[in-house]
């Protein structure tokens, strides 16, 4: 089975150490994001878990816990989301140079192949026109040439969280037509610096100007990095647009404290407090305790490896 750790919330940034010690104990609980009452209890063990992929802004404190989770046996990779935005809309990530320093140190230490550069999501304002994310892109990618093999990007959603988060921000809609615009421009500087580019759950095709349909959740990426063959599904809790594989998703929405404006997974500032503050890294629950109110259900993992590739190696 494959880990998402996590959609909901940045596992790296916020919670490697808790993370750590649940590989170590071998198991975790995640609450059902409708019914808290409801809990899944998740088997850890590197027998049962083939790859985890990680998404972060920020892994600076998993980095120094990467050595820990190699000796375990685990097989992994990163989203790592690199924007153009400053604190205005990401008001708690870190300065770009250092999350550029991070991001190199982090590829340098796993390989290029294993940390995918994430420009997204992408809005539109009277500050961050076109221009101003053509120009910022070409300064990451210039950064991370030699860094990353590939690039993910999509336009904004404006979910009703994210509508709430934005209020003060005249926030754009991209049409179809800059779109376009972006993906030439945008498309043109990957070439240049040897950068697959691709989307994320877009429904604009993209394809003539060299941008593919991606999957985040990878099953060609995840085939190479446990060098074996994977018989897969799509994800279907995703929407009709994403690509990506089935996986199960161990974070919990309301927990990531870059208090980025464009989040669909904060509902809001008091919300993400409340249960921060209830974070314990001994606990198999990211966030919260057992009350004994709760159904704990072993979650079933079926295993997606089907025989064993000589094609690639780790």
């Amino acid at each position: 089975m494959i880990i998402s750790a996590s959609r909901r919330t940045d596992i790296p940034a916020f919670y490697s150490e808790w993370f750590v010690n649940r590989l170590n104990e071998g198991f975790l609980y995640v609450k059902n994001p409708f019914n808290a009452y409801q809990i899944s209890k998740i088997n850890l063990s590197p027998e049962t878990i083939e790859c985890i992929v990680f998404w972060t802004k920020n892994p600076r404190e998993m980095i120094d816990r990467i050595n820990i989770i190699d000796e375990l046996g685990y097989k992994y990779y990163f989203q790592f989301t690199v924007t153009s935005y400053d604190a205005s809309i990401e008001q708690n990530v870190p300065k770009k140079k250092e999350i550029l320093s991070t991001f190199i140190e982090l590829s340098k230490k796993i390989g290029p192949e294993k940390v995918i550069w994430r420009y997204d999501p992408i809005l539109l304002t009277d500050k961050f026109n076109i221009e101003y994310h053509v120009k910022w892109y070409e300064y990451i990618a210039s950064s991370l040439k030699n860094h990353t093999n590939k690039c993910i990007i999509s336009f904004i959603d404006m979910y009703k969280k994210c509508e709430r988060n934005l209020k003060d921000v005249q926030v754009q809609q991209v049409s179809n037509s800059n779109k376009i615009i972006l993906a030439k421009k945008l498309s043109n500087i990957s070439d240049s610096y040897n950068i697959i580019l691709e989307t994320c759950a877009e429904e604009t095709e993209l394809q003539d100007y060299g941008i593919n349909h991606g999957k985040c959740i990878d099953d060609f990426l995840i085939s190479k990095i446990i060098n074996s063959e994977l018989s897969v599904f799509k994800d279907k809790t995703q929407r009709q647009e994403c690509g990506c594989i089935t996986s199960i998703d161990i974070g919990s929405y309301n927990t990531c404290r870059h208090g980025c404006k464009y989040c669909y997974a904060n509902f809001s500032k008091d919300s993400v407090e409340k249960n921060c503050s209830a974070h314990d890294k001994s606990s198999p629950l990211l966030t919260g305790e057992i009350t004994g109110k709760e159904k704990i259900t072993e979650r079933k993992l079926s295993q997606i490896c089907r025989k064993q590739q000589t094609l690639f190696n780790n």
